[in-house]
């Protein structure tokens, strides 16, 4: 019997627990364009340098870059475009609170397909200062002689 891989990753940020101690997370739709789809699907995208804001009453993903699909022609748009994100109006109130107390930014974690549906996880960040992004890298150190003796 085979396992079905349950909503595979398509592309993760790879720096956020390494840059923001991460406080909440929330799943939401990405408004794409039909290409878009396409490339994310085969896994073409990076989100490194990209982060959300709220106007209004929409979140807004800004700096993620998908490239642009080989096969697509005049219906490739620009890579780098602002994107719409899907949530639900109390979901955007409660985010929209937690941003206003200050030092809080939101970070896009990974994009995931769930069913035949791009979602991507939205992360309630709080920035590291360099000392603990230091010492959290002597934890992990520290954990891997543990598990080396453990063997």
């Amino acid at each position: 019997m085979k396992k079905k891989i349950e909503n595979p990753v398509l592309v993760s940020n790879k720096d956020i627990s390494y840059k923001y101690e991460i406080l909440e997370k929330y799943e939401c739709g990405i408004e794409l364009k039909g290409t878009e789809a396409k490339s994310l699907k085969s896994a073409k995208g990076n989100l490194k340098d990209s982060f959300a804001l709220i106007k209004g009453r929409e979140v807004i993903l800004k700096n993620m870059y998908i490239s642009p699909y080989e096969m697509g022609n005049i219906n490739n748009v620009n890579p780098t475009r602002d994107r719409k994100l899907l949530l639900n109006k109390s979901e955007i109130l409660k985010i929209s609170l937690k941003l206003k107390q200050g030092g809080f930014t939101l970070v896009p974690s990974k994009i995931y397909l769930k069913g035949r549906w791009i979602k991507l996880e939205l992360a309630v960040c709080k920035g590291k200062k360099l000392y603990d992004r230091r010492e959290d890298l002597k934890k992990k150190e520290a954990n891997k002689q543990i598990n080396l003796f453990k063997m």
